[in-house]
């Protein structure tokens, strides 16, 4: 077995453990539910993908990494509520060079400076970015003009989220965007984005827990405080926008 086939099969194990499910569906339904839309960018094993589904929302879902892709098709090859798109997302269409890391394709990124940011940084050690291929990028408001304006949209991209966000126009009822505690720059980029498109309310869960943060919607500058206050070793989490503050507690 590669050292691909392992790190996706350790992937799947962390990402579809027992459990973790009913989590992620309880924690969703704060954004989706039958009928909607979802576009997943940045599907990794497409749990995310999956717990769309399990409440209803169909489902576009964007992954540029050829061999997750492969993976991605036998989980959703009977599902039409999902559609698959093999591109990177960003401010305009064209092609742009994806770093792999094959130890860990959960951390690959569009973004040079995500890999000079996590170069010898506390946490991040023995992370090697040792491939790249060239993949197409499209926008979410071409994505949109495709598929329909979503409901949700969660962005997970390494580094590469407000380049996402540049691509979007159209903002849907609430999104997310992941955010580390090595490039905090990235995340005030993405908060600056979303309120210039008219956001104003926001929370943020760490890691994986599925969990607000804050009791209460925060507004743009106690977020970015709140981002800017975390220790180093809280890593990474997710900020949650949303035109209704109700949707965020």
């Amino acid at each position: 077995m590669t050292t691909f086939a392992k790190a996706v099969g350790a992937s799947l194990r962390t990402y579809y453990a027992p459990g973790r499910a009913a989590l992620l569906d309880a924690f969703y339904r704060h954004f989706l539910s039958a009928g909607d839309l979802a576009f997943d960018v940045g599907t990794h094993v497409g749990d995310r993908t999956a717990c769309f589904r399990r409440l209803g929302a169909r489902v576009v879902a964007v992954e540029p990494q050829p061999r997750l892709l492969r993976a991605l098709r036998l989980i959703f090859h009977r599902d039409p509520g999902v559609a698959l798109v093999p591109a990177l997302l960003g401010a305009a269409p064209g092609e742009a060079v994806l770093r792999l890391n094959t130890a860990n394709p959960t951390v690959a990124t569009a973004s040079d400076a995500f890999i000079a940011a996590a170069d010898g940084a506390a946490g991040w050690e023995g992370q090697r970015w040792d491939a790249e291929i060239v993949r197409p990028v499209t926008t979410l408001d071409a994505l949109a003009d495709r598929y329909g304006v979503p409901d949700f949209v969660k962005i997970d991209v390494e580094g590469f989220e407000a380049e996402v966000l540049r691509g979007l126009s159209r903002p849907p009822r609430a999104l997310s965007f992941e955010f580390t505690t090595i490039q905090r720059n990235i995340a005030l980029a993405c908060l600056e984005r979303l309120a210039a498109l008219g956001y104003r309310h926001f929370n943020a869960c760490l890691g994986e827990s599925m969990a607000f943060a804050h009791p209460v919607p925060q507004g743009l500058d106690a977020m970015a405080r709140w981002i800017a206050e975390l220790p180093h070793a809280a890593n990474s989490g997710d900020v949650y926008a949303g035109r209704n503050p109700a949707t965020l507690v």
